[in-house]
């Protein structure tokens, strides 16, 4: 632990933003796995919608910088072409 009262507020904040981090990357997994789900079941009217959830997390941690850009746009291509797979 620090010894530096600065350091030691620094220790604080960095433990809440992994924190939040964390639940963000866990709705974010959590909104990719809904689309799966929805896919595998095929029920395109839950998929579409489920695939619009996960385009706005995946935006959201970009924005966030919780993920890279090319990683948001190749789960986003993923996503799509099985939501547009089902019949």
């Amino acid at each position: 632990m620090a010894n530096i009262k600065s350091q030691k507020k620094r220790a604080l904040t960095n433990l809440k933003r992994q924190n939040a981090r964390a639940g963000q990357k866990s709705e974010l997994k959590t909104a990719i796995k809904k689309v799966l789900e929805a896919v595998k079941a095929g029920d395109k009217e839950a998929a579409v919608k489920a695939f619009d959830g996960a385009n706005k997390s995946l935006d959201k941690a970009v924005v966030n910088h919780i993920k890279k850009a090319n990683y948001a746009s190749r789960q986003k291509s993923r996503l799509a072409k099985l939501v547009n797979s089902i019949q």
